[in-house]
């Protein structure tokens, strides 16, 4: 349990506490708040109400550095938290750094402010909240680690009846591993990939009713930013993959190079049988 997955709806999963039906058995109630987990089922919509490039921040060896800090607005996330403990910010794990009744704080690095949208937010943007997932609770969306590959943006809207298409762009890096029906995760959302366009290098997927009720994407405009997970089972399986066809590879060139060999050893002895058949 010491990787990070995200859902995508909103709905609040209640402690045992809350739900003694809910209690993990004794022989792993220990462990219970030990994984960090996330499902992308966004649990609610909370309001940034502070961005600041702070000057003071204290590193490691004492001295002080500027940082980016994120204060939000939210009901659901800060109930069980923690200084410490994780929860996905449009789908982007931030460790809380501060927190009250009603608000709490992160850090955002610079490689998380190049690779998210978490840099184009200003005070008033909704943004998705998901707290780490107890070990005991049900994953009803994909496994999520909560590190975005990169920010696409959006193409278009469409309606279909109560249903909401959306196009949305993406590069070259994470295309190969965005198929049809399978998962992504959208500002932390999990969803469903509907059609990928290898060739102008977009995807779209389609947002029931409920869901557009419950997130930040249909509240965004066309050219707008959305943070991009793809599958990391589908990365996994394609780096074992990967690293197989370089073995295989190399194979072939090994194989091909001793062929030339062989081919060039079989002529030099017809060679010389030739010369020494034409010996008086």
């Amino acid at each position: 349990f010491g990787s990070s997955f995200f859902s995508g709806s909103a709905t609040r999963r209640s402690s045992p506490a809350e739900d003694p039906e809910r209690a993990a058995p004794s022989h792993v109630r220990t462990c219970f708040f030990a994984a960090m987990v996330f499902t992308g089922i966004v649990e609610e919509m909370g309001e940034v109400v502070s961005v600041e490039r702070k000057a003071n921040l204290e590193m490691w060896d004492g001295s002080k550095s500027e940082g980016f800090v994120l204060k939000i607005k939210c009901k659901i996330a800060v109930q069980g938290a923690y200084i410490g403990c994780s929860i996905a910010v449009n789908g982007t794990c931030l460790t809380t750094t501060a927190f009250d009744a009603e608000t709490f704080e992160v850090n955002c690095a610079p490689e998380t402010l190049r690779r998210t949208d978490l840099g184009d937010l200003s005070v008033g943007s909704l943004v998705n909240l998901e707290r780490s997932m107890a070990a005991s609770d049900r994953n009803s969306g994909h496994f999520v680690q909560g590190h975005v590959d990169e920010a696409g943006k959006i193409l278009e809207f469409k309606r279909e009846g109560d249903s909401l298409w959306v196009k949305i762009s993406l590069s070259n890096d994470i295309l190969p591993f965005v198929v049809p029906k399978g998962y992504i995760a959208v500002d932390g959302t999990s969803l469903t990939v509907c059609e990928v366009n290898h060739h102008e290098k977009w995807f779209n997927l389609m947002l029931i009713a409920h869901t557009q009720q419950c997130i930040v994407i249909p509240k965004k405009k066309v050219g707008e930013r959305v943070n991009l997970e793809a599958d990391c089972l589908g990365k996994y399986a394609a780096a074992a993959v990967g690293g197989l066809g370089e073995r295989v590879a190399g194979l072939e060139k090994r194989l091909l190079r001793a062929h030339v060999t062989a081919g060039a050893a079989i002529s030099l002895a017809a060679l010389c049988l030739m010369l020494l058949a034409r010996k008086p």
